[in-house]
């Protein structure tokens, strides 16, 4: 068309040919030749490896999760994209939000894989998601009183089954009921406690003491109130008789409780609500959830990406539609389902389809985030052909290369057919 001899086309095209060659044809036939030989590459095996593949557990584990991951990751990244884009749209600071949510789009998948380690932490004074979920938890669940605390050796409190403990003897109006608990340090008991003080004796109510048995610098009689040992405030105690709680009450500020005459006769028990362990979140990096948790922490990264892209195309759609949509009555629904989706597909579609091809490279996010023991629950191939070519074998490191190859190379046709098309509007 320009009069250019084919000849310097390419000599120009010469290099970029070198190049590509280089870089993409021929590992592609390397490794396409190296599949079909055994480990160490001296004993032809033609299709053994790839039947290999399919007859290993964690390769087929790995197949399961990367279907996972191209069914879902870029699905949300596509939708959260779609809606950043839309809503930031009509808000003034919708520039500051979009560069906030591509920021992650600056930092590398290492980084982002070590941030995600530190969020997924179990303990939740380490790990921020754990942080929350137990901060939620707690404002509507009571927590236990005093997970760690056990009865003192010589009390007359017994395990009684479930994490409970119940008295021996039963209870009677007149006689104070000393329960004293040890396992906490006194200057470890949560809360301002004051000092334990020994129930006085009733007539007709049933009236007893909770404390902790053990002072700093010891002394004291076991089993005894003692100066200054701390009261254990807010203990439940119920009042049992054949197996059914006829009464229960709290503990006071001063360690004291008071049953009514209905406990007369009843056995005490501390349930085990008060010695529980604490609510510790949810185990975010367990092999339950832990393919959930890494595809969460890619679309954190990439929802920028389709974001951006996204609205690049928002920005060319004619606003006469949308507004002669809402003339005729619809609602911002209805012109973002028919009017707003429709015109940007070609965008969508190209978005989704990178995202396709690169979360089927994903690696590095599970290599990080994942730990040893639940790291094959979130195998993935790439994962699986690093483990392959690490431990040497790269006839099955190949062939697993060449099976991605063949993955991708649908996603790769799909899209070259469309721009195929859109050369042609």
């Amino acid at each position: 068309m320009t009069g250019t001899r084919k000849w310097v086309a390419a000599v120009f095209l010469l290099p970029a040919l070198v190049l590509l060659g280089a870089l993409v044809v021929y590992p592609i036939g390397y490794s396409l030749w190296r599949s079909l030989f055994d480990a160490d590459g001296s004993g032809f095996v033609g299709l053994g490896n790839y039947g290999d593949i399919f007859s290993d557990d964690a390769t087929l584990t790995a197949v399961r999760n990367t279907a996972i991951w191209v069914a879902v990751a870029p699905a949300l990244c596509t939708a959260l994209g779609l809606i950043f884009a839309v809503l930031t749209e009509r808000v003034r600071w919708g520039t500051a939000f979009k560069l906030i949510v591509f920021m992650p789009m600056a930092i590398s998948m290492l980084a982002a894989g070590i941030i995600f380690r530190l969020v997924y932490e179990q303990a939740p004074e380490q790990g921020v998601a754990n942080a929350v979920v137990v901060g939620v938890h707690d404002t509507f669940a009571d927590s236990s009183v005093y997970p760690k605390a056990r009865p003192q050796g010589q009390s007359d409190l017994k395990a009684s089954g479930g994490g409970a403990f119940t008295t021996g003897a039963s209870a009677e109006p007149g006689t104070p009921v000393l329960l004293p608990l040890v396992g906490i340090a006194p200057n470890k008991v949560p809360g301002d406690p004051g000092d334990a003080k020994a129930a006085e004796p009733s007539g007709d109510e049933v009236t007893g003491t909770v404390w902790l048995d053990f002072r700093l610098g010891g002394g004291g009689e076991k089993g005894q109130v003692d100066e200054r040992e701390k009261a254990l405030e807010g203990v439940k105690v119920e009042a049992v008789r054949d197996g059914e709680v006829v009464a229960t009450t709290s503990s006071e500020a001063d360690g004291t409780f008071t049953l009514p005459a209905d406990a007369a006769g009843a056995q005490l028990r501390l349930p085990a609500s008060n010695f529980a362990a604490p609510y510790n979140g949810i185990e975010w990096l367990g092999p339950t959830l832990i393919t959930p948790s890494v595809i969460g922490s890619y679309v954190w990264m990439w929802a920028g990406f389709a974001m951006v892209l996204i609205a690049a195309g928002l920005a060319g759609v004619d606003r006469n539609l949308l507004e002669a949509a809402r003339v005729d009555g619809a609602n911002e629904w209805q012109v973002f389902r028919r009017i707003t989706v429709p015109v940007l597909a070609p965008v969508l579609s190209v978005v989704l389809i990178t995202l396709v091809i690169n979360v089927m490279k994903v690696f590095d996010l599970i290599y990080i985030i994942a730990p040893q023991p639940t790291q094959d629950e979130a195998n993935v191939l790439a994962l699986q052909m690093f483990r392959y070519l690490d431990g040497d074998n790269y006839g099955l490191g190949s062939a697993i290369g060449i099976l991605l190859l063949v993955l991708v190379l649908p996603v790769m046709i799909a899209n070259i057919r469309r721009l195929r098309k859109e050369r042609r509007r």
